[in-house]
């Protein structure tokens, strides 16, 4: 009895779809598959918009601020300073290098004046270079940009022009460059 039961609803759904043209049932699944689909489509839409407005949101927000950098020790700055200067074994190599720089400019160098010291709070040497130059205007300053680059543990501490008529092209210039350097590469003891 119970298969009768069963078997009726299914016997009659077959009977009924038998009956049906196939252009209707085309259609009646079409439109079931089409209310299917806008039944999955409409939540979606709704949550992508939610999805939107909170990206607009978030957007109109100023950026968080980067977290701050480590402070360094007393310590840390002292060696890092230590470590940027020159060694004094290598001075008249720097001494070297600017006569080079200073042909490389174009510059004519006379002579100059050395003279060394020590600096007991800082634990370290100084050594003076006075230099008298002859050049444009630009080319002493370029020179003076240069040095400063290729020797990064030397100063500009003095720079002077001397023009002798107003329509010179050329000056004399004196500059006095002081170089830091320790006895040892490293923290002085």
């Amino acid at each position: 009895m119970k298969n009768a039961a069963l078997a009726s609803p299914a016997l009659r759904l077959r009977l009924a779809l038998g009956r049906l043209s196939p252009v209707l049932f085309l259609a009646a699944l079409l439109y079931a598959a089409g209310f299917g689909t806008l039944a999955w489509l409409v939540p979606a839409r709704d949550a992508l918009e939610q999805e939107r407005e909170l990206a607009r949101r978030a957007a109109a927000q100023p950026p968080p601020a980067p977290p701050a950098a480590p402070v360094a020790s007393a310590d840390a700055n002292l060696a890092l300073f230590y470590d940027s200067l020159g060694q004094k074994r290598y001075v008249e190599q720097q001494v070297k290098t600017l006569f080079g720089i200073a042909a490389k400019t174009g510059l004519v160098l006379r002579q100059g004046e050395y003279k060394s010291g020590y600096d007991r709070n800082a634990k370290l040497h100084t050594y003076q270079v006075n230099l008298p130059v002859q050049g444009s205007y630009g080319q002493v300053w370029q020179f003076a940009m240069l040095a400063l680059r290729a020797i990064p543990f030397a100063s500009l501490d003095d720079i002077s022009f001397k023009r002798d008529t107003i329509g010179q092209a050329k000056v004399e210039a004196r500059l006095r460059l002081t170089l830091y350097v320790l006895d040892t590469p490293g923290v002085p003891r």
